[in-house]
């Protein structure tokens, strides 16, 4: 089977955690539009979503869902958001598409994160698969790569890549993340990080896991 009817099935599964009457959290990458596309067949029936991307927005106003700002809600009762590795405990690495912080800021408001992948992104130890973004303010890119390397990574910068927040991205590579909450607690303490893509303080409550053998759900 392949990875793309994976995450469909990933995605068409987490529809039963949104609730009709509800402004449900949305995230961004591929999986997530899987579910974006899933969740149009709902559009009369919720109030309306808040993205943690632009691209998000726009693929769900484009199926007749009203957007909200963040600032808008005091709390959403789901987020539903892919990954790009996630542990049997729930922690994750996100940011592959660049929109770690907005995801951070959304899943934050959420009482129940919903993660959508397909197989191939669990892990048993973080950083085992794909290096770990770190969101930076410009003119700090080449303080933080040398505090990375202080700390056993090596940091790559994404070349071209801004983010919706006018930031640029590090990828660091090797590092194995043995303790993801006091890793992620580490780099958002290095001056002129926005945040990384450990979510560890914030994990997912449910993994929805997208197998040949179709959509397995670990709580």
């Amino acid at each position: 089977m392949d990875q793309l009817t994976m995450k469909k099935m990933a995605a068409e599964a987490a529809l039963k955690y949104v609730q009709p009457d509800t402004i449900v959290g949305v995230g961004s990458g591929s999986t997530v539009n899987c579910f974006i596309e899933a969740l149009g067949t709902m559009a009369d029936q919720i109030k309306g979503a808040v993205a943690a991307s632009k691209a998000s927005e726009e693929r769900l106003r484009a199926l007749g869902i009203e957007v909200f700002n963040a600032n808008e809600v005091s709390s959403l009762d789901v987020y539903i958001d892919g990954a790009d590795e996630i542990t049997p405990q729930g922690y994750m690495i996100k940011g592959g598409g660049a929109a770690l912080t907005r995801e951070k800021i959304v899943s934050s408001l959420a009482k129940k994160f919903i993660c959508i992948v397909d197989s191939t992104k669990q892990v048993d130890v973080l950083g085992s698969t794909f290096p770990l973004p770190v969101e930076v303010i410009p003119m700090a890119r080449s303080y933080v790569a040398r505090q990375l390397v202080a700390l056993g990574g090596s940091p790559e910068y994404r070349e071209g890549v801004v983010t919706d927040n006018s930031n640029v991205i590090l990828d660091v590579h090797n590092f194995q993340i043995l303790e993801p909450l006091k890793m992620e607690q580490t780099l958002n303490n290095i001056a002129g990080v926005v945040t990384n893509g450990i979510f560890a303080q914030r994990y997912a409550n449910v993994t929805i896991v997208g197998t040949p053998e179709g959509a397995k759900i670990i709580e």
